[in-house]
């Protein structure tokens, strides 16, 4: 892996995204437009939106990232696009991981145009720090896109990348603790719930909805969300094919 190419493969997706003006307005309006309207619906109910909106806070980026990070790099396999750039001195690791720095630096601006939103006119309010809600954002944002860049090897059509998200996302929306709490959960599904990202992801919401301080919990969401991160783009770099069969 040459960090001077990772950082060449970033600047190229960057300037493909400069010039996609649809793929910006996901990734940035779509989650702040969801949040508005969750705090549009929960308006007036006491303390709701404070409750439910730091946990969708999350959620809404990962789902985002996912989706179009797993279509845009089968785009750029099935095209072609892969298979000539490793015929260059690129390996896998230098195209994931450039893929990863391009749509985090998306990620933060997500997160920052999310969440000033959601703190400022829509008005949630939690009891942690407002910036750590920027960082599980940016944090979460980047586990959909390694996510989204493991689980693309597996698809052969953009329409099958799609079809991916309900069977990777919705169990874990179920089983995340939004639904029901985590503690709650049928044994099995408890134990199932601890192998699940999303679970941290959520958790380290309520962790800063709940405490005015930084607690253990909280760090070690945030570490095991990282953790999540690192091993997925570890296995997306290992099983990336040049070629769409």
């Amino acid at each position: 892996m040459s960090p001077r190419r990772t950082l060449a493969t970033a600047a190229r997706v960057l300037r493909q995204l400069r010039h996609d003006p649809r793929t910006v307005g996901l990734l940035v309006a779509v989650p702040a437009v969801l949040m508005g309207l969750l705090a549009w619906i929960l308006h007036g109910r006491d303390h709701d939106f404070d409750k439910f909106g730091p946990q969708l806070l999350g959620i809404f980026p990962l789902v985002v990232m996912f989706l179009v990070t797993s279509v845009a790099t089968l785009r750029e396999r099935a095209g072609g696009t892969l298979e000539r750039l490793l015929t260059m001195p690129m390996g896998k690791a230098d195209f994931v991981f450039g893929y990863a720095l391009a749509f985090g630096l998306a990620a933060i601006v997500q997160a920052l145009v999310v969440t000033g939103l959601s703190l400022g006119p829509y008005g949630m309010t939690v009891r942690g720090e407002a910036w750590l809600v920027v960082v599980v954002a940016v944090l979460d944002a980047l586990l959909g896109t390694a996510l989204g860049l493991s689980v693309s090897a597996l698809a052969k059509t953009e329409f099958q990348a799609v079809q991916f998200m309900p069977a990777f996302i919705l169990p874990q929306l179920l089983l995340c603790g939004i639904v029901v709490r985590r503690a709650a959960l049928p044994g099995f599904l408890h134990a199932v719930s601890y192998a699940l990202p999303m679970s941290y992801a959520v958790d380290a919401t309520q962790q800063l909805s709940a405490h005015a301080a930084v607690t253990t919990q909280f760090g070690v969401d945030v570490m095991v969300v990282a953790a999540f991160v690192v091993a997925a783009l570890a296995i997306g770099a290992a099983t990336l094919r040049r070629r769409t069969p």
